[in-house]
């Protein structure tokens, strides 16, 4: 059973090269940079009153680091959290994918070798579910793209509409409920 009292905290990672430099990174564990670290540090008065029922954490160096500056060093691997796999399109940006697929984009075109919008919605589902689960808050330190996707289905809207969701690195965002109804309390704080 739901408990509609429950609350996702998602963080996204600080920044690292590439995400600075918009190049999609999903199973490129790059470290954050060093000016990240203090953005990460700075997580950790914003997270300290929470008294979570579960800290989870993308296995990625970016997120697990993130999570450890942050004050939450303990925090449990969940590999449903990684960074949508994008394949063939690693590394690179949207405008050089742009170059041979005008137009493309993660949350409605395909990633050549990587995962399918449907892929990415099962392995965020069970995160919520997990997160539903708990008793209690629950806080995911993950990706730009996986946390934007997570906050759809949270909601019950399919994972491209994650693309409605900006989100800059090591920011806080806040999922919860109004009555029985699946909300954003807050978004990129």
């Amino acid at each position: 059973m739901t408990d509609v009292s429950s609350e996702l905290w998602i963080v996204r990672h600080g920044p690292t090269e590439w995400s600075r430099n918009g190049r999609h990174t999903s199973v490129t564990d790059l470290p954050l940079l060093p000016d990240a670290e203090d953005d990460a540090r700075a997580l950790a008065p914003r997270l300290a009153d929470l008294d979570p029922a579960l800290v989870l954490t993308s296995p990625r160096l970016r997120a697990r680091r993130t999570a450890e500056l942050a004050g939450f060093a303990g925090a449990v691997l969940d590999e449903d959290l990684v960074e949508w796999a994008y394949g063939d399109y690693e590394g690179l940006t949207t405008p050089q994918i742009r170059e041979q697929v005008p137009g493309w984009s993660v949350w409605t075109d395909p990633c050549p070798g990587g995962e399918a919008p449907e892929q990415v919605a099962e392995r965020l589902d069970r995160v919520v579910a997990r997160a539903r689960a708990a008793d209690g808050t629950t806080i995911a330190f993950a990706h730009g793209h996986s946390l934007r996707a997570l906050a759809a289905r949270w909601l019950g809207l399919p994972v491209s509409d994650g693309r409605l969701f900006r989100l800059d690195t090591a920011t806080i965002s806040v999922l919860g409920y109004e009555r029985e109804t699946p909300v954003l309390l807050r978004w990129n704080s």
